[in-house]
C-alpha cells in the first residue's frame, strides 16, 4: 500500500481541515473533511474517515488511526477531541466524545456521544462505551457497555500501543476496485469519492453513501430508498442472487455491517452494529449501537433493540423518533454542500 504525503481533504461550508504538519503515513481512500483540526505525525490509515461538518474535530499530535475506523461529531451538539498519543484500531469509531492522551481504543470499540475517557485507558476489541459515560484513566475496559476489568500500568500500556501500532502497519489494507457497470443512482444521491460500489445499486432521490463504505450487490441488488443515508464505513454486501432494500428515512450508522437484509422506512441501524442475512427490520425500528441480529430474525414495527442477539429494550419513545427523523433532514444538509465540495474538487483537478 502506497504513502502519499496528503490525504483526500474537503472542505465543507467553506472551513478547510487543518493539518498542523504532514501526516506520516496516509493509507488509501482516507479522507479528512470539514472543521478538522490535526497534529503533527498523524498516521491514517487505509479507508478511515475523520469528518466534521456539523460540528469540530480537534485532534493532537501523534494520532493512529486504524484501517476502517471512523471519528465523527454529533451535529451542533458534541465536538470531538482527541488528546496526544492515542491509538486507535480497525473498524473503531469515535463519535461525540472526548478521549484524552495516550489512550488505546481497539478494534470494533464504538465509544459514543457525550463520553469522557481520561488519559492512559484502554478500551478493549469490540467494547461500546455507553453515552455520556466518564471512564478513568489507566485501567482497561471491556464489554458492552464498557466495564472497567483492571488496572495497567504504564509498561504494559506502552507495550500494547507498539504492538497495535506495528500491526496497523503491516497490513495492507487493500480495498476491492469498485464497477462502474452496476450502479443507477438518481441525480440527488450523493456518494463519497472514497466509497466503493460494485454490482446493481439503486439509490433513490437525496440518499448519501458516505467515504469508507463498501457496497457489493454481487449478482442481485441493493435498493437504497428515499433520504436514507448510509454512514461512512458501513460494509453492505449479498450473496449472488440475493437483495437487500433499505427503506425510506432510514440511517445505517457509522461501520455497520449489512448482509441480505430487509430494512424498513424510518429506522435507525446504530454505530457498529451487525446485521445478519434474512433479518427484517420493520418500519419505526431503532437498533442500538453495538449490536447484532440473528440470520432471519424479524425487528418487529415501532421498538428499541439492543444486545446481542438483539431483543425488545422498549417501545420507540418520541424522543428516539424525533431523532431519527433530525438526523435524515442533516445528512441531507450535509450530502448537498459535500455534492457540491466533490464537485468542485474534480473540476479543478
Amino acid at each position: 500500500m502506497s504513502s502519499a504525503p496528503h490525504p483526500n481533504l474537503l472542505a465543507y461550508l467553506g472551513t478547510h481541515p487543518e493539518l498542523a504538519g504532514p501526516p506520516r503515513h496516509v493509507g488509501a481512500n482516507s479522507a479528512v473533511v470539514g472543521r478538522v483540526t490535526l497534529g503533527r505525525d498523524a498516521w491514517l490509515g487505509a479507508a478511515s474517515v475523520i469528518r466534521a461538518d456539523g460540528h469540530d474535530v480537534r485532534a493532537g499530535d501523534d494520532l493512529t488511526l486504524g484501517h476502517g475506523a471512523t471519528i465523527h461529531i454529533a451535529h451542533d451538539v458534541y465536538p470531538t477531541v482527541i488528546g496526544n498519543g492515542v491509538t486507535v484500531g480497525c473498524n473503531a469509531v469515535i463519535h461525540a466524545c472526548e478521549v484524552r492522551d495516550g489512550c488505546i481504543v481497539e478494534d470494533d470499540a464504538v465509544i459514543l456521544d457525550g463520553c469522557v475517557i481520561e488519559p492512559g485507558a484502554v478500551i478493549e476489541r469490540g467494547s461500546v462505551v455507553y453515552p455520556r459515560t466518564t471512564l478513568e484513566g489507566g485501567h482497561v475496559y471491556a464489554g458492552r457497555p464498557a466495564k472497567a476489568q483492571r488496572a495497567i500500568e504504564a509498561s504494559e500500556l506502552a507495550t500494547r500501543r507498539r504492538q497495535l501500532r506495528a500491526r496497523l502497519a503491516a497490513e495492507p489494507a487493500e480495498r476491492a476496485p469498485g464497477s462502474n457497470d452496476g450502479p443507477v443512482l438518481h441525480p440527488t444521491a450523493f456518494v463519497a469519492n472514497t466509497a466503493v460500489l460494485a454490482g446493481r445499486i439503486v439509490a433513490g432521490p437525496h440518499t448519501s453513501i458516505w467515504y469508507g463504505c463498501e457496497l457489493d450487490a454481487a449478482d442481485g441488488e441493493i435498493v437504497i430508498r428515499d433520504r436514507t443515508n448510509v454512514q461512512d464505513n458501513s460494509i453492505l454486501r449479498c450473496t449472488p442472487g440475493a437483495r437487500m432494500v433499505l427503506g425510506e428515512d432510514t440511517t445505517i450508522g457509522h461501520n455497520v455491517t449489512m448482509a441480505d437484509c430487509t430494512i424498513g422506512d424510518r429506522c435507525l441501524i446504530g454505530i457498529g452494529s451487525v446485521v445478519a442475512p434474512g433479518t427484517v427490520v420493520e418500519d419505526d425500528v431503532f437498533l442500538a449501537a453495538g449490536a447484532s441480529t440473528s440470520p432471519g430474525q424479524v425487528l418487529g414495527a415501532g421498538h428499541l433493540y439492543g444486545g446481542q442477539p438483539a431483543r425488545v429494550i422498549a417501545p420507540l419513545d418520541d424522543r428516539k423518533r424525533a431523532l431519527i427523523r433530525h438526523t435524515i433532514g442533516t445528512y441531507c444538509e450535509y450530502a448537498e454542500e459535500l455534492a457540491r465540495v466533490q464537485k468542485r474538487t474534480a473540476t479543478a483537478r
